[in-house]
């Protein structure tokens, strides 16, 4: 299977079903059997994904990707090597990260419910005619693409996150920011944004936000 027919949501999916790790595996740039240059699609895929597991707080190492040719068979079992070896550095899926079983998958529960939001931003706005991967990286790592992640992806991920975390039970600012990663005023603002949209209300008699 072509490296460009990996999808956002298989990789999420098996960090969900409670993978270490995930490896992909694709033909050098520029060796692509296809007229897609399915490798740099996954490249792009693979830079975004990275940011998302930073972004709810696990390792972006547990998400490799690298190219080898069907005749480097050696090279392909020092990478698979080297990469067993990183994970039993990095420890269980959460644990290693510090986060708990229960906390770690209602964050990529959040994330998988904007899968079909964050490819649409990735087709859009961070898919570029990019023909090396010097330029991808660069690319990806540029304050410009920083910007436009939490603009565009940060902000509804934490918001999807909250949202998620009060279908448990209410919840204060302070509960919900110690859960997702994010500053007191921060939570204060997207909970007004969502309760001025209704999505949202806070309980004078808990005082706790709850779903409207």
């Amino acid at each position: 299977m072509c490296t460009g027919r990996v999808d956002l949501g298989f990789i999420l999916r098996a960090f969900s079903n409670g993978t270490d790790g995930v490896f992909i595996g694709g033909c050098w740039p520029g060796e692509c059997h296809y007229l897609t240059e399915g490798n740099y699609l996954a490249l792009s895929i693979v830079h975004l994904s990275k940011k998302l597991l930073k972004q709810i707080g696990l390792n972006p190492e547990r998400l490799r990707l690298e190219w080898v040719s069907a005749s480097e068979g050696s090279r392909f079992a020092e990478v698979m090597n080297d990469f067993t070896r990183k994970l039993k550095e990095l420890g269980p899926l959460g644990k290693g990260e510090g986060i708990d079983e229960k906390e770690l998958k209602f964050k990529l529960e959040a994330v998988k419910n904007l899968v079909p939001y964050i490819k649409l931003v990735e087709r859009e706005r961070l898919r570029l005619p990019f023909r090396s991967e010097k330029e991808w990286n660069k690319f990806f790592t540029s304050d410009e693409v920083e910007r436009l992640f939490q603009e565009l992806i940060g902000d509804k991920l934490v918001i999807s996150q909250i949202m998620a975390l009060l279908r448990e039970r209410p919840l204060s600012t302070g509960e919900i920011s110690e859960v997702v990663g994010s500053s007191p005023s921060e939570v204060t603002k997207h909970l007004n944004i969502s309760a001025r949209q209704g999505l949202v209300r806070y309980d004078e008699s808990q005082k706790r936000f709850a779903l409207a």
